[in-house]
């Protein structure tokens, strides 16, 4: 797994490119102001609110600054679960994440009372059933927390749902989490595609223009700097030095090491472009730039197609560089 140099390594041009989906997501957590936080207050308690600008109309969901003056609103004013189909679109094969795991219409729907109208699914068995005029009517889902997805659907009908008592003595709605997430289906360039086979035997590809390039890592398709395609792979060391490194002491969602531990760009030797990556087996404090690394490799049995085969660097032993060898490359 470890080369002294750079060398060059020939790559099969027939060899068609990596293709794998892609899942993107996350949850926005947001607070929601006080004109927000009695709409979805209210949606809690299974009812609808809107606001008044300074027209006249009545905005659902509520609008925080007029449309017409720009000023900040607060009049709020309750409408009807109930309202009409001003325009709609069938969705026949629904998605994950959608509000029904059937058929379903996206409509604008413009509730009585209101003069906006509101996005929402309906659930109208078939694309027949519904159209411009139709009257639906909410349907609240069994445990309301604040959010819009308290309404479930809407349904076919204009005679409005009877809802329980709302629960008394809960704090207002001031902060939602929002899920959001985005698939894609991701075809990797032929180079990107070279560096993740090599990462699956155990190699670091980089790539260059001619014998005199730069060695950018991971493998790309052009050099940024002058457009020029990079046609020479490299196989690289998995030995390096540290560049520049930040120390991560502050905890948050989602995150898989405890605090405090360091992120750090690593120059392995014969690349011209540092690569980020974790340095473990070293007290946070005593990591410095310079630093002569190596990296830790997952059991063979567990490599994939990724650059988490490599689970850390860690210290060498050696000497640190010295800075003029690195200085280009912070």
């Amino acid at each position: 797994m470890t080369t002294s140099q750079s060398s060059p390594v020939q790559i099969d041009p027939h060899e068609p490119p990596l293709s794998a989906p892609l899942k993107l997501a996350f949850d926005y957590t947001r607070s929601v102001g006080p004109l927000l936080g009695e709409f979805f207050t209210a949606l809690r308690e299974r009812r609808i609110v809107g606001v008044r600008g300074s027209d006249g109309k009545v905005h659902v969901p509520p609008a925080e600054y007029d449309p017409v003056t720009w000023e900040q609103l607060s009049e709020i004013v309750p409408v009807a679960s109930v309202g009409t189909v001003q325009s709609w679109t069938w969705q026949p094969e629904p998605l994950e994440g959608q509000p029904l795991d059937r058929p379903f219409a996206w409509a604008l729907i413009k509730l009585d009372g209101a003069d906006t109208p509101l996005l929402h699914a309906v659930d109208a068995g078939s694309s027949d059933a519904i159209s411009t005029g139709t009257r639906v009517h909410a349907h609240w889902v069994d445990e309301p927390v604040g959010a819009v997805t308290d309404i479930a659907y809407f349904a076919l009908g204009d005679q409005p749902e009877d809802v329980p008592p709302a629960p008394e003595g809960l704090d207002p709605v001031t902060m939602i989490v929002v899920p959001t997430s985005i698939e894609i289906q991701h075809t990797a360039s032929r180079p990107e595609s070279a560096f993740l086979r090599a990462l699956e035997q155990g190699k670091l590809l980089g790539n260059r223009t001619g014998a005199d390039g730069k060695v950018y890592f991971p493998a790309r398709e052009a050099d940024p700097a002058t457009g020029v395609q990079l046609d020479e792979y490299v196989e690289l060391s998995d030995k390096g030095t540290v560049t520049t490194f930040a120390i991560i002491n502050i905890p948050f969602a989602g995150q898989r090491i405890k605090p405090p531990y360091v992120a750090a760009y690593v120059l392995l030797d014969g690349a011209d472009i540092p690569v980020l990556h974790l340095v473990s087996d070293i007290d946070a404090d005593k990591v410095r730039m310079g630093m002569r690394v190596q990296a830790v490799w997952k059991p063979e049995d567990q490599w994939g197609l990724g650059i988490d085969n490599i689970e850390y660097f860690r210290p060498t032993g050696e000497p640190d560089a010295d800075y003029d060898t690195y200085k280009h490359h912070l």
